[in-house]
């Protein structure tokens, strides 16, 4: 079966589906909003089952939707250990970080940093997750912005990915800008319910259309069923997974203010411990369900050869799948699925970003200027805010468009990574806050960019140097924590 647009049928789920999102976000929105604290915390009173869902559902990118199935089917299952350090990074953030949040009333992760170094740590934080997320939060829309145009208009023209990608911050602005970390958490309780639907319905059309195939005996053949990567040097090795993963995720669950921002919107610290906790023990079936996607098309597909591209761009095993042998309504729904998995990694970065720009940021040098300002102007700094960021989000997922037809250097694989090398600056200095009495306002920039660059050098295509993910993130943090070290501790 050749690539074949949209049929009425999928017109239909897909129209269904924004009409579902267009409902939800009106009902999400009527609850008045006064405050900032309201718009991005939800003042400390969102449900902790709903957080753990959302907390899920930013995990899971349209980059994930695709990139998991893609992994299984070239490698095995090892992936999933990934998630198992997760739950440990969870534990580490649920045990040192939570309580610190809750203790202070924090509205941002970096407001930590204030009480330790003063308020320009504070603000140095925030821009460095700032620029980052801008890069990495792009290139995500980017990429599911190709899933997009490849799908509903098969082809990918600029007008078209700048077509799908307004699409995409339309649909999570809907939420965002109008109900702020309230709406967004009960709308990822749709997405996600929608995403892991749409994998339900593929695994099961898959192995429907199997039937006689020894799968398991296929994939043992092939060694496609390894779960524990055992060897010293592998992606998901077990040294990778307790040292450098293990650092990336303490950073994404309790540094990163995009996942924080759902946990400081728990009632008490307790909640937000188990919300986290939970949101890993429901992510790995998730997970698991994508891994088995990717398996099984490894069976489809064992005896055909395979052109994972598309008008010169390569694309995933699921993504050929979706393209070619999809049939009229399912090609809708998976694709609802993969709109769903974008947004719900889009519209939490959006009110993340706000936040800090705004409470990290704005709010104190306005109040030193005009110390009787409402709260009102806040409220509506945040919102403008919010639509900055979206325009600024499709500027960089238009500049990756350009980039990745005129450059040999693959911006992509740089923007997707850069939250690593600002994770590295970031875990030095909050463990310098956390662990020790060392580390002062003046040290702050130097370490966050002490991380940045050590990450930057181990690079290939800085210096030639080949060394895995993982330990760039360790060595990333070890100079950014010694940087803190040079200095006694002094508040600014």
């Amino acid at each position: 079966m050749g690539s074949s647009s949209f049929a009425p049928l999928d017109w239909l789920v897909f129209f269904a589906y924004f009409g579902v999102l267009g409902l939800s976000s009106w009902y999400f929105s009527k609850k008045t909003i006064n405050s900032t604290k309201e718009y991005f915390t939800a003042s400390n009173s969102m449900p902790l089952f709903a957080v753990a869902i959302s907390i899920l559902a930013t995990t899971q990118s349209a980059a994930t939707f695709l990139g998991v199935p893609e992994f299984s089917y070239s490698n095995n299952f090892t992936l999933i250990g990934f998630y198992f350090s997760s739950l440990l990074g969870v534990l580490f953030v649920v045990k040192f970080l939570v309580p610190k949040f809750y203790a202070i009333n924090a509205m941002t992760v970096y407001e930590l940093l204030e009480k330790c170094y003063g308020g320009r740590a504070k603000e140095q934080a925030g821009v460095m997750f700032l620029v980052g997320r801008i890069m990495a939060s792009g290139a995500r829309l980017y990429i599911a912005a190709l899933a997009i145009s490849m799908i509903l208009f098969l082809d990918i023209s600029s007008f078209h990915m700048l077509l799908s990608a307004t699409l995409l911050l339309f649909g999570a602005l809907l939420y965002t800008y109008f109900g702020g970390v309230r709406s967004v958490i009960l709308s990822d309780v749709i997405q996600a319910f929608t995403y892991v639907s749409a994998g339900v319905i593929v695994v099961l059309f898959l192995y429907h259309s199997l039937e006689g195939v020894d799968i398991m005996a296929i994939l043992s053949e092939h060694e496609k069923l390894t779960f524990i990567d055992s060897s010293l040097d592998g992606k998901f090795s077990i040294i990778g997974l307790l040292s450098g993963w293990l650092l990336l995720n303490i950073a994404a669950f309790g540094l990163d203010q995009d996942m924080t921002q759902r946990t400081l919107s728990c009632k008490n610290k307790e909640e937000a411990s188990r919300s986290l906790i939970l949101s890993i023990i429901l992510t790995i079936p998730v997970v698991l369900l994508f891994l088995s996607i990717g398996a099984l098309l490894f069976v489809y597909y064992q005896n055909n050869t395979v052109v994972q591209n598309f008008e010169g761009e390569k694309i995933t095993i699921f993504m050929y799948y979706i393209l070619h042998e999809m049939p009229e309504g399912l090609r809708g729904f998976v694709t609802v699925g993969a709109i769903a998995a974008a947004l719900s990694s889009t519209n939490s970065v959006l009110g993340a970003m706000a936040s800090v720009a705004i409470e990290d940021i704005y709010r104190p040098h306005h109040l030193k200027r005009h110390p009787l300002t409402p709260e009102s102007h806040f409220l509506a700094a945040s919102k403008k805010a919010v639509l900055l960021f979206a325009l600024l989000l499709l500027a960089m997922a238009m500049l990756s468009y350009f980039w990745q037809r005129y450059s040999e250097l693959s911006l992509i694989g740089f923007a997707l990574g850069v939250m690593a090398f600002a994770y590295t600056g970031l875990l030095g200095v909050f463990f310098s806050a956390i662990f020790t009495k060392r580390g002062s306002a003046q040290t702050v920039p130097f370490a966050l960019a002490g991380g940045f660059l050590t990450v930057l050098a181990l690079q290939p295509y800085t210096f030639g140097i080949h060394l895995g993910f993982s330990w760039q993130i360790v060595f990333g943090t070890v100079v950014a924590f010694g940087v803190m070290q040079t200095q006694k501790g002094s508040k600014a």
